[in-house]
């Protein structure tokens, strides 16, 4: 498929279904792969020439946030966050909706009716919660999409309201998933893929310390020696080497 963070580049991505009689350790095993889940599937690129896709995950327990993310929590301190079972709400929908429209309307996921937004939050083999942020009166605020795996907090999607700028949702919704991993005695929380090259990809090294996964296994993120942005190869990689899909209706097998 045609690459949908970089431009002019295509895609291929493997993937494994989660059925059986243990889809949470097959899950899990593969997270700790550079897998990510969608619905009852669980997928990685695995393109022919390019490997900018890099999986990567925080090390919730020795985080320290910057002056600017300490800024972004006091904004917030009065938002709520409460764990909701996976199940789709036509409030949750009516942000998502908003949310697609204003970040992402040009994406695929941009027309997705409610019975679709349904099957993506309730089509889950594994442990799937909604964490739900309000503010003071009550109001939706931000919602996020995570699974629990053995050693952390896999975050499979979240979404915000659009218009309140100055509270950096997007960053405190991963702050509180940083909070809420470590308050549990859990170690990481898998953010997916990081691309140096894409400005929507790129955020995810803020989070330090905060490791990649390469060939060598999972390493802690050098800002100083890790600024190689698109990391193509100069050949295929071999059959056994190792964000979303650009469509992700080809991932639903309902």
């Amino acid at each position: 498929m045609p690459c949908p963070y970089l431009e002019g580049r295509q895609e291929r991505l493997i993937f494994a279904r989660l059925d059986g009689m243990q889809p949470a350790a097959l899950h899990n095993i593969l997270a700790h792969a550079g897998f990510r889940r969608s619905h009852n599937i669980v997928y990685r690129p695995d393109c022919e020439s390019c490997s900018a896709c890099v999986p990567v995950r925080i090390r919730a327990k020795d985080f320290r946030p910057t002056r600017s993310q300490r800024r972004v929590a006091a904004r917030n301190k009065e938002l709520t966050a409460s764990i909701v079972p996976a199940k789709a709400s036509p409030d949750h929908f009516r942000q998502f909706t908003r949310y697609q429209a204003s970040r992402h309307a040009d994406g695929s996921m941009a027309d997705m009716d409610f019975d679709e937004y349904a099957a993506m939050v309730e089509n889950t083999p594994v442990q799937t919660m909604l964490v739900e942020y309000r503010d003071a009166a009550g109001v939706l605020c931000g919602v996020g999409l995570t699974d629990r795996l053995k050693d952390g907090l896999s975050m499979v999607y979240s979404f915000f309201e659009p218009g309140q700028h100055r509270r950096s949702l997007g960053t405190f919704i991963i702050l509180d998933h940083i909070r809420r991993s470590a308050s549990m005695g859990l170690d990481y929380v898998y953010l997916g893929y990081w691309i140096g090259d894409s400005d929507k990809m790129s955020y995810k090294t803020r989070f330090r310390p905060v490791e990649m996964l390469d060939h060598s296994g999972w390493r802690t993120f050098d800002p100083a020696g890790d600024h190689i942005q698109s990391q193509i190869k100069a050949e295929p990689d071999s059959e056994d080497e190792i964000a979303e899909p650009a469509n992700w209706r080809a991932w639903r097998f309902d």
